[in-house]
């Protein structure tokens, strides 16, 4: 690579990590992975990326895991 294009790989991944601090200020937000996976930021300190598939079982599990949260709410613990 050219001295040119290091520069360019630089501000283009800063310009990134920009959009990306902004994001986690904003909250939760979605985005689409390289390898074709949805990716949801905001939650934690990493994304949490699954295949769609994986996605709308697991959305199709929603009563069950809000069952299962009241279940156990004195097990679990709150982030807050």
């Amino acid at each position: 690579m050219s001295d040119e294009d290091l520069k360019a790989e630089v501000e283009r991944l800063r310009r990134e990590n920009e959009t990306l601090k902004q994001g986690a200020k904003r909250g939760v937000s979605l985005k689409v992975s390289e390898k074709g996976g949805v990716s949801v930021y905001g939650l934690g300190r990493f994304p949490i990326t699954f295949y769609q598939e994986q996605w709308l079982k697991l959305l199709d599990m929603a009563d069950q895991i809000r069952d299962f949260i009241k279940q156990h709410e004195g097990e679990l613990k709150k982030k807050e």
